[in-house]
């Protein structure tokens, strides 16, 4: 069986030749068992001279497949682009910085062999801020009340798929992707087990709070339209709101007479209906936008090098 290792690379320069060595020694346990490895580097872009350092891997070991982006464009393009150039019966997932630890790839190959079609590693939060395990729990159990799918806390990317997963996600053809809620999506039979998190070798994480804040907003938006909903149930609740403080008014009226209206209470209202207003523009806002990136059908990528014969990344 071949097994295709595809790893995301954004500035790893420092950490990736490590990371091939780590991988290598993983390879050569799994041969004498029956199982090839093919591995599939993702330079995403990367400012540093992570490109280079996929070319000497490459020149060192034929088994390495590299494909470079002609800038930036995200992880989960990398990771669509790994999924489209690799070639295994199976396809393990993982980052190039050792947080994921390869030594656990077999474990994910035995659990394979038992017929799991998706075999994904949980990492544990032990050494987190409390503060950022708290914010991740609050947002797992208010996401999954919205989301169509259930995104489990701790699980990510680091994953096996066979290969009718592979090209169940591949056929998933929409521009604004969310990895995670996608491979939740497709289902098949699935295996889950818990790893201790790990740090990352060299470099640091790109990924700043904003980014995670976005990211974290294409979970809610991708597999629901339930904020729509939500704020069609907001409206009318304002509707009634308004209609029961008119007949207040009115009452108010015929028992005491007409009096003066408060000037807090209508500067009150008129602000908390512009901010109402304004958060619903916004939830229509992202959708409409979502339809206007997926009606322009451009690619997900573009590749500046790679050294794989037909390029399958200019597909859209």
């Amino acid at each position: 069986m071949l097994i295709s290792i595809v790893a995301p690379c954004y500035n790893e320069e420092d950490v990736v030749e490590r990371f091939h060595e780590e991988v290598q020694k993983v390879a050569d346990e799994l041969l004498p068992l029956g199982h090839d490895m093919e591995f599939v580097y993702v330079d995403d872009g990367s400012r540093d001279l992570t490109l280079a350092a996929l070319k000497r891997i490459a020149d060192r070991d034929s088994r390495v497949r590299y494909v470079s982006f002609s800038r930036n464009f995200g992880k989960e393009a990398a990771l669509l682009a790994g999924l489209r150039h690799a070639t295994g019966d199976s396809v393990v997932v993982m980052d190039a910085d050792l947080q994921h630890p390869p030594g656990l790839v077999r474990r994910m190959v035995d659990l394979r062999a038992q017929g799991y079609d998706q075999v994904v590693a949980k990492r544990s939060r032990s050494g987190e801020r409390i503060s950022r395990t708290f914010t991740a729990r609050l947002y797992y159990r208010f996401v999954n009340r919205l989301v169509d799918v259930e995104l489990v806390d701790g699980v990510g990317d680091f994953r096996l798929l066979s290969r009718r997963v592979v090209d169940a996600v591949l056929g998933l053809t929409e521009y604004n992707r969310f990895s995670k809620g996608l491979f939740a999506w497709v289902g098949f039979p699935t295996a889950t087990f818990e790893y201790e998190n790990a740090v990352r070798e060299a470099g640091r994480s790109s990924w700043s709070f904003r980014s995670l804040l976005n990211y974290g907003l294409d979970g809610v938006l991708s597999f629901n339209n339930r904020p729509l909903r939500a704020a069609l149930y907001l409206g009318m609740a304002l509707l009634v709101c308004a209609g029961a403080y008119t007949a207040w008014i009115v009452g108010a009226a015929l028992v005491n007479g007409v009096e003066t209206p408060g000037y807090v209470t209508i500067i009150t209202a008129v602000t908390a209906l512009a901010g109402v207003q304004m958060v619903m523009l916004g939830v229509i806002g992202e959708y409409t936008g979502r339809i206007y990136y997926e009606v322009k059908r451009r690619p997900h990528f573009l590749v500046k090098a790679t050294n794989v014969e037909r390029a399958k990344d200019l597909i859209p």
